[in-house]
């Protein structure tokens, strides 16, 4: 009698056992195919360029401000700067216009990380170029307001956009 207790205690325990393990009766499998196509692409994030408040504009002023480009792995790019909001701006004769007085203006420049190239939008030459890695790329852009005339006191701005070709 102990062995049959014995050995239905053993089938309940393998059947258990069995169940538990997913064995099952029978089984079938098939394949698939997992992919994804990377194309070449491009963002472009910019933090602002703030001059220090100044007094009068005898002497030239600097600031740097980044922008940062994030392309697809050896993706070749060029990063322009254009002229700026305002009527009459141009990509080497940029202005910052007041807020009260919207017709003076404060004259600006924008560089290449030679901080005397001038940087542009309107060729290629203009742009800086660099290529992707994957990865977010900081680049620098300089600003300097030379020695000028100093118009009213205002908050002078401008809006630049900053466009990534690719």
């Amino acid at each position: 009698m102990d062995r049959l207790i014995y050995r239905k205690a053993a089938f309940l325990l393998f059947t258990s056992l069995a169940s538990a393990s997913g064995l099952a009766a029978g089984q079938n499998s098939t394949t698939f195919n997992v992919s994804i196509i990377i194309q070449a692409n491009c963002t472009i994030a910019a933090n602002n360029l703030t001059f220090p408040p100044q007094g009068v504009l005898s002497a030239a002023v600097a600031s740097t401000s980044t922008l940062t480009v994030t392309c697809t792995n050896t993706t070749p790019y060029t990063v322009g700067l254009n002229a700026g909001t305002g009527t009459g701006n141009t990509e080497t004769n940029r202005r910052m216009f007041g807020a009260v007085n919207t017709t003076a203006s404060v004259g600006y420049q924008l560089f290449k990380a030679d901080l005397t190239t001038n940087w542009g939008d309107a060729t290629v030459a203009a742009r800086v170029s660099g290529t992707g890695s994957g990865a977010a790329q900081t680049l620098t852009v300089n600003g300097s307001v030379p020695a000028q005339a100093t118009p009213a006191p205002d908050t002078y701005s401008s809006t630049v956009t900053a466009t990534v070709y690719f």
